[in-house]
């Protein structure tokens, strides 16, 4: 021990040790100034008890919900590197923690900057407390619905990491996290669910995250998956390269769960609105696997199980941002029509452009959360949701018509953002590891750790 505090490496462990003590008594003075400033008031008659155990619950689904997209992942790549997947998840769960809790949340639902972004004024959680915010739930604590806001925030990044597993530079990735859940997801998030928000006030609806979370994760991982580049196993895909199907059937498992926290959860109560999100939620990912099973069957000649998995966490994509504007048979049409369009965006880019996104994040996600988007300007009905608008089908085609403006104007803006944060984030490290190191697998020349020991 004592050998190793004198060497260089002890030296460097030392400082890096001091520096983080240093930094986290820093942050305790800082927080001397915030004291008080945001509790607001505990005993709120506004406040309904079960709305609030109903928001915390739906929130902790949704935290599971990372790490299941580490597994999910994690069972597809290969056996070197599947602990690095679910590692990289778990980070991008404590970084965007911090995030947004330092000035993240008030970037998404802070008071309005020409309805494009939040201001500061809730930096460090300053004024979000135990009072309601009516701006967005009125009978719950600010402080709950940060938190629930929270979750989306972090899974939407987790998301991306499909696009370029087993080749990512762990130093990249954190500052790529960082920069991108700042410049592209709070923004978004603030477009459409600030009411001050540009798309929010033109009347885009997108109740849980197709465009807010799904086409902002699945067209910025389109970014990164041609700037990265090809993994050296070229023509490596899901179905040839997973280590672990149990571990993918398992993630999408934990994800079918957790979403239900994700999209009933997103009626901000425990009322009639989440009781119908959940039942929506159920069905187009169960009719959405069934697609999948089909079309594999018809294409392979055998149904896989790696395609019940894949197609129900697509059809939950489908459905996420109708979630609160449609009914069951509703759903049930737009979980066939999400599942039968992933299921060709999955077989058009392995067998026509081949671009190395290697968990086809961009399919199931970006063109996922765009049908879905599209679908709720066609099945939307204020008979489900009084704040909602009706669909195409239901005598109001101009719905439609804002729809398709907000998934170009999402899709173009994540895209190129996360471009440009990239070749950013490429001057100061790496995109990706050496050829060594990826050809050595992850697990071990990243983080030194193996995921299976044989």
């Amino acid at each position: 021990m004592e050998q190793f505090l004198t060497s260089q490496k002890g030296k460097t462990f030392l400082w890096y040790s001091v520096l983080w003590i240093a930094l986290g008594i820093a942050v305790g003075y800082l927080a001397t100034f915030f004291a008080g400033a945001s509790a607001g008031d505990a005993g709120s008659s506004a406040i309904n008890s079960g709305d609030t155990a109903w928001m915390l619950v739906s929130s902790a689904l949704v935290m599971l919900m990372t790490p299941a997209v580490g597994f999910f992942y994690g069972g597809m790549v290969s056996s070197k590197n599947v602990l690095s997947v679910i590692k990289q998840s778990m980070i991008i769960l404590a970084l965007i923690s911090v995030q947004w809790v330092l000035f993240g949340y008030s970037l998404a639902f802070g008071p309005d900057v020409y309805g494009i972004i939040g201001n500061l004024d809730f930096f460090g959680l300053r004024g979000v407390g135990y009072a309601p915010d009516t701006n967005y739930a009125a009978t719950i604590p600010a402080l709950v619905f940060m938190i629930f806001q929270a979750m989306f925030a972090i899974i939407t990044p987790a998301l991306i990491i499909g696009a370029f597993v087993e080749r990512i530079k762990f130093k990249a990735l954190v500052l790529f996290t960082i920069l991108w859940a700042t410049l592209v997801y709070d923004p978004v998030a603030h477009w459409v669910w600030s009411p001050s928000g540009w798309l929010h006030s033109l009347g885009a609806l997108d109740f849980a995250g197709g465009t807010v979370v799904h086409m902002t994760a699945g067209f910025s991982a389109l970014a990164a998956a041609l700037l990265v580049g090809k993994r050296l196993q070229k023509g490596s895909t899901p179905a040839n390269s997973a280590n672990n199907i149990p571990f993918v059937i398992l993630g999408a498992a934990l994800l079918w769960f957790g979403w239900f926290g994700f999209n009933a959860g997103s009626a901000l109560a425990s009322g009639a609105l989440a009781a119908s999100a959940f039942v929506v939620t159920n069905v187009a990912a169960a009719a959405a696997a069934l697609v999948w099973i089909a079309l594999s069957w018809a294409e392979n000649g055998k149904p896989s199980a790696m395609a019940a998995a894949i197609g129900s966490v697509c059809g939950l994509v489908v459905i996420t941002p109708a979630s609160g504007y449609v009914g069951p048979m509703s759903a049930v049409a737009i979980g066939i029509i999400g599942g039968a369009v992933t299921y060709l965006a999955v077989y058009w880019r392995n067998r026509r452009i081949r671009i190395d996104d290697s968990l086809d994040v961009w399919a199931g996600h970006g063109v996922g959360g765009l049908t879905g988007a599209i679908l709720t300007g066609f099945f939307a009905e204020k008979a489900i949701n009084a704040a909602g608008a009706n669909g195409l089908l239901f005598g109001n085609p101009h719905q439609l018509f804002v729809q398709i403006i907000a998934v170009a104007a999402v899709a173009v803006y994540a895209f190129a953002a996360t471009w440009l944060i990239l070749k950013v984030v490429s001057f100061f490290s790496p995109l990706r590891v050496s050829s060594d190191d990826e050809e050595q697998g992850l697990d071990l020349a990243v983080h030194g750790e193996v995921g299976y020991r044989y």
